[in-house]
C-alpha cells in the first residue's frame, strides 16, 4: 500500500456494469502495475478533482471530429468554387469574341476543349506545388 497506513484506507464496494469502464480500468491497472481496486480509486480521485488535466484520448477524439467536420465543409466549399469557376470559364470563353457563332457546335466544342485544358493545367500546377512542399522547397 505504498506509504499508506492500512487502517486509514476505507473499503467500499462498487459494481461496474459497463464493459468499457471495466476494460479501461484494467488497462489503467496494467499500465501502472497496480491492483484493479487502486486503479478504480485513482480514477475516482481524478473524476472528483477540481483541476483535471486533459485526457489525451478525449482530446484526440475531439480533434478527430473537428477535423472530419472541417474536411466535410472544405470539400463542399471546394466543390462550390469548382462549379463557379467552370461556369465562369464557360461564360468567358463563350463571349470571346462575342459573335453569332456562339451557338455553333464547333465553337461550343472548342470552348469545352479549352475548359478541359484549363482544368488539366490547374491540376498539374497543384500536383507540382504539393510535390514541392513535400520536398521542403519553396513553391515556384
Amino acid at each position: 500500500m505504498r506509504g499508506r497506513d492500512p487502517a486509514s484506507a476505507t473499503r467500499i464496494q462498487v459494481y461496474v456494469t459497463d464493459p468499457r469502464v471495466v476494460a479501461a480500468l484494467r488497462r489503467e491497472a496494467q499500465a501502472a502495475r497496480i491492483p484493479l481496486s487502486q486503479a478504480a480509486g485513482r480514477s475516482l480521485a481524478k473524476g472528483l478533482a477540481r483541476s483535471l488535466t486533459a485526457d489525451p484520448e478525449d482530446r484526440l477524439l475531439h480533434l478527430d471530429r473537428a477535423l472530419r467536420d472541417h474536411m466535410r465543409a472544405t470539400a463542399r466549399d471546394v466543390q462550390i468554387i469548382q462549379e463557379l469557376m467552370i461556369e465562369l470559364a464557360r461564360a468567358f470563353f463563350l463571349r470571346l469574341p462575342d459573335a453569332v457563332t456562339d451557338q455553333d457546335p464547333v465553337v461550343l466544342a472548342a470552348v469545352e476543349r479549352r475548359i478541359e485544358s484549363l482544368l488539366d493545367a490547374t491540376a498539374a500546377r497543384l500536383v507540382c506545388a504539393a510535390a514541392t512542399r513535400r520536398a521542403g522547397g519553396e513553391p515556384g
